[in-house]
């Protein structure tokens, strides 16, 4: 059987994967095809653009986070190809000499050992060597900002990160000579950093991925003598740089990335060789394990745990249909609003997460009742034993009132691209394309039809400033309220829009200060309420609640609690396939185009519609007895 590097990390996830995966004996004398190796790498690289691609809300939850992913997402890859075309240009711009790159899997570098019956194979992303090194290159089209974001200091001192960029390659600051990390925050705060990029289930995930080939690439040389090297071998994580701003330079109508004004390059390096070195023994033990799976198949249940990779892009793919589908699918044990603590059980001991699921905690009610604390917590919980809604009609009724009319109902439709395509964009900026907005003049006065007005880019051309002039057509920046769920998205493309077009930036931040959010009425805002004069507990707790949102405010769960619209019979469902249909549009004949434009539309006008619905639900609530 031939064990690639995405199988070694499937495969040592957990005791049963192995099995699950419907491993037969007789495939342990198989070799992989390379169709297969392929499709492993393909899905493997749609995740890490769906990673890019979403946001997390402020209780960490992913936005429009999707199941599964859908065919149409590979119009994707080639975005990803260009970012592993333009590390292999800026590779040769850092480190010299030579460099194995294709976009073809098969004509990359490949290294193969055998052991105990079993092939390890693996590609390499960038093989490059020099006159005394050979770097191997791994290529992810994430950002470096979740790296750089790893950061300290000493009290009421300015945040340093733990790593140091040198001619664009990142150094962790402890590999760096006559480097004080004292100087910059305590040492046991820099290890307690550090120690995360070593979690293969968090932040570590790719430098666990690295780990992995350079056990393989070791056990390939120490195999085969013909590979033997006296050059160092390092190993570097190439991501896209946060920080790079385009310049705006085309080509054949092809973007040229150039070094930016502050002298960033697209793609920044992590030298992450003595990382993987530190996981050598972790990735040698979990080959044993590995073997050991592969020899007794053992399906039987285990313990829920971080290997489940629960409710990320990454979970695992059996645990929805079997390892976790004894947990219901609404108000389970997990789904007590924002409870990434846990619970304080008798002995004073904590329990969080998946461990209430292993100790048979699985519905919402199998808490004990004396563990509950929290105010938001007794509601909930009152509202499934009751079967009926909570409602704070004081507050909610203090809330509406904050609105000042019209009331600009809006929704935008991005296409976070993982290399920025238009002058002053960045990686994986929320680029609009779409807008949709529905203007209320008074409460309840607004048609869905005749107050409607949507923008629509027609092509994949720059056309950002026509969607702003459209947008301060219909909205009068001094008057009125920007309204949207989770309006803090709207507000963040506005901004950007107003840095990116200073022409228009006096208008856009008039808007940007007038945003409300839905959330804020249905939910809570506690800073608002706590200024309109309510103690800092009750300001704290959601205005209304009801069972079938089950722990969640999310637009999917409160519309239908609040209206009988539904997306399931529109041609574009979600955000994601608004995404795709976008990205598309460069394939599609006329008549399809012409098609989806109108799916688009209907899609994008469906979100605004349904906030003008559920607020003046809303407002029918505090008038009833």
């Amino acid at each position: 059987m031939t064990i690639s590097k995405t199988t070694f990390i499937n495969y040592t996830r957990c005791p049963r994967y192995c099995s699950l995966d419907n491993i037969k004996k007789e495939r342990l004398n198989a070799d992989i095809t390379y169709k297969e190796y392929q499709d492993e790498e393909k899905f493997d690289k749609l995740l890490e653009l769906i990673s890019g691609m979403y946001d997390e809300d402020e209780e960490g939850n992913d936005i429009d986070l999707i199941d599964k992913i859908d065919p149409q997402l590979e119009a994707m890859l080639d975005y990803y190809k260009q970012v592993e075309i333009e590390t292999a240009k800026i590779v040769k711009k850092t480190f010299k000499g030579n460099s194995i790159f294709a976009i073809d899997t098969k004509d990359q570098k490949c290294f193969t050992f055998t052991k105990n019956g079993l092939k390890y194979l693996c590609y390499l992303d960038i093989y490059n060597e020099n006159d005394t090194d050979i770097n191997i290159i791994e290529v992810k089209a994430t950002t470096s900002n979740k790296y750089m974001k790893l950061s300290s200091s000493h009290p009421n001192q300015p945040r340093h990160s733990i790593w140091t960029r040198i001619n664009n390659i990142n150094y962790l600051k402890d590999e760096l000579e006559n480097c004080n990390i004292e100087d910059y925050m305590p040492l046991k705060k820099y290890q307690d950093q550090r120690s995360k990029l070593l979690n293969r289930y968090k932040l570590g995930k790719y430098i666990y991925d690295i780990a992995v080939q350079r056990y393989f690439i070791e056990n390939a040389i120490a195999q085969n003598k013909e590979l033997t090297t006296n050059k160092k071998i390092n190993y570097y994580l190439a991501v896209l740089n946060h920080e790079y701003i385009f310049d705006g330079t085309y080509e054949d109508n092809k973007p040229i990335y150039n070094t930016d004004d502050n002298g960033n390059e697209l793609i920044t390096f992590f030298n992450v060789t003595k990382l993987v070195e530190e996981l050598h023994n972790v990735v040698a033990t979990d080959d044993k394990l590995l073997e050991e799976h592969l020899t007794n198949l053992d399906a039987s249940p285990c313990k829920l745990g971080p290997y489940c990779e629960y409710k990320t892009k990454n979970q695992c793919k059996f645990f929805n249909t079997i390892c976790g589908s004894m947990i219901p699918k609404k108000n389970s044990s997990l789904n007590y609003i924002k409870n990434g603590q846990g619970f304080v059980k008798e002995d004073g001991t904590r329990i969080k997460g998946l461990e209430l699921i292993n100790e048979g905690y699985i519905n919402m009610l199998d808490i004990p009742e004396n563990w509950i604390t929290r105010k938001t917590h007794h509601l909930q919980r009152d509202a499934l034993i009751k079967e009926t809604p909570y409602i704070n009609k004081e507050k909610l009724k203090l809330g509406l009132e904050q609105l000042e009319y019209p009331i600009y109902h809006l929704d935008f439709e991005t296409f976070p691209c993982p290399v920025p395509r238009f002058k002053g964009e960045w990686p994986y900026i929320q680029s609009p394309f779409e807008f949709s907005l529905h203007i209320e003049n008074a409460p309840g006065i607004c048609d869905n039809d005749k107050d409607n007005f949507v923008f629509l880019a027609k092509s994949h051309e720059d056309e950002r400033e026509e969607l702003i002039k459209a947008m301060l057509k219909y909205m009068d920046p001094n008057k009125g309220t920007l309204f949207a769920q989770n309006v803090a998205f709207e507000k963040g493309r506005i901004k950007e829009l107003a840095s990116i077009f200073p022409k228009y930036k006096e208008d856009l931040l008039k808007l940007y200060k007038r945003g409300f959010d839905l959330l804020w009425l249905v939910d809570t805002n506690s800073k608002m309420y706590e200024e309109l004069g309510y103690e800092e507990e009750d300001a704290k707790v959601f205005n209304f609640y009801d069972k079938r949102l089950s722990g969640s405010f999310s637009i999917k769960k409160t519309l239908p609690v609040f209206s009988d619209l539904s997306y399931a019979n529109l041609d574009v469902k979600n955000g994601t396939e608004a995404i795709v249909e976008y990205a598309n549009y460069p394939k599609m004949s006329k008549e399809e185009f012409n098609f989806k434009y109108q799916a688009l539309i209907t899609y994008c006008k469906q979100d605004t519609w349904a906030m003008v619905v559920i607020l003046e639900a809303l407002r029918k609530l505090i008038k009833e007895k």
